[in-house]
């Protein structure tokens, strides 16, 4: 029986062993905080652990005693008693409870009380605001003051495909790594609003030391301010679906002086992207932008190939819907049509009108009907879909 146990106990510490060489990070503490509420929950945790620790290890010492002093061995008698004083009862009942009121009221209540109106001050001394939209699976960005209003974009992980099947070796960003940060100046209080057009996401940051669920047709709040520059990686932190593990959250903070630059650089990119709606586009142009777009946000539902998750997310490769026409007899917006699908969306198919703009849907729609095993050989022009809006 013995060699068994020692076995198992083997076995154990050899697995345990071999765990470490996994390639997975782990830390024995918080990760360095950059806000104040980071800094803040930190310095809370640390003080709980020290009194729990105190109990614990006081309460593990009266056993230990207890159980060496009064052991057979020593021939200890037990005493003879049926049972104490009802004062001394009540005495040794009050005597602790007062004790864990103390620390539970005094010791750990006003910490944690200071900690969770931190947490909801979100509108005090507040010089930025910017709404977080989560969809399946990626994040959409909002400005909504300051010199950077109107800047908005989608927020996509861009890991590519043949690491996560294991096919090339992994990058130190693997799954963390986007194609547009959220940008952010450092030092200034931002207010975030939460939102999700489909399900519960969570949008997290360890390093900010907030987490704030982001739930369908409500606005929820929280705030952060980064006080290093610097660029702080999170995810979803909310089961919401198959792409969970692929749903990034990338934050560059940076001094208010190059974050205006940026500003401006962003809003020339804009510009220049909205005037390419006003363009003639060739076929060959829309379905090589088309491509990239699709394989953005489009494949992590229908597949690269077109091929779908049926019954889920339905196939494209010879759907009556990407084969079918966009507009009706008159030239109006057919309804449930190719066009009216991607503006408006349906079901669990999310609306991307407000998410993408009238080139990217032009684009992303040619290549749908061109590729993809699809061959219908039709063309829709950007300057069409701006016309719909």
């Amino acid at each position: 029986m013995a060699m068994q146990l020692l076995r198992k106990a083997g076995w154990g510490l050899m697995l345990v062993f071999a765990s470490f060489a996994a390639n997975a990070e782990y830390a024995w503490n918080f990760p360095k905080p950059v806000t104040p509420m980071a800094l803040d929950t930190l310095h809370v945790h640390n003080k709980f652990m020290v009194i729990v620790m105190a109990i614990f290890l006081l309460v593990l010492a009266i056993m230990l005693y207890s159980i060496y002093t009064h052991r057979k061995s020593k021939n200890f008698k037990p005493a003879n008693f049926t049972g104490p004083s009802t004062k001394s009862q009540v005495f040794w009942t009050l005597v602790p409870f007062a004790i864990l009121l103390y620390i539970d009221f005094i010791l750990m209540g006003i910490p944690a009380y200071h900690s969770v109106v931190m947490m909801e001050d979100t509108k005090n001394g507040a010089e930025m605001v910017v709404k977080i939209t989560g969809s399946q699976w990626r994040w959409q960005y909002e400005y909504m003051d300051t010199d950077a209003k109107g800047i908005k974009f989608v927020s996509n992980m861009t890991t590519p495909q043949d690491q996560i099947e294991n096919k090339a070796e992994k990058n130190p960003d693997y799954l963390l790594e986007v194609d547009n940060r959220l940008v952010l100046p450092v030092g200034k209080k931002v207010r975030v609003l939460l939102t999700s057009t489909d399900v519960i996401h969570n949008w997290w940051v360890p390093q900010f030391g907030s987490a704030r669920d982001a739930i369908p047709g409500f606005l929820r709040e929280t705030w952060v301010q980064i006080n290093e520059p610097g660029v702080y990686r999170g995810q979803c932190k909310e089961l919401c679906g198959k792409g969970h593990g692929f749903m990034p959250a990338v934050v560059e903070a940076m001094p208010e002086e190059d974050f205006k630059k940026w500003v401006v650089a962003k809003k020339d990119e804009m510009a220049s992207a909205s005037a390419g709606a006003d363009k003639e586009w060739s076929k060959e142009d829309l379905i090589a932008n088309g491509k990239g777009i699709y394989e953005k946000n489009c494949a992590v539902c229908h597949q690269v190939t077109g091929a779908g998750l049926p019954p889920a997310f339905p196939a494209l490769t010879g759907s009556k819907i990407a084969n079918g026409p966009i507009f009706d007899g008159e030239g109006k917006l057919l309804k449930d049509g190719h066009l009216d699908r991607v503006l408006n969306g349906k079901g669990i198919m999310p609306a991307w009108k407000a998410t993408l703009n009238d080139t990217e849907i032009a684009a992303v729609i040619t290549y749908e009907r061109n590729a993809l095993g699809n061959a219908v050989g039709d063309v829709l022009q950007p300057a069409q879909v701006k016309a719909l809006r």
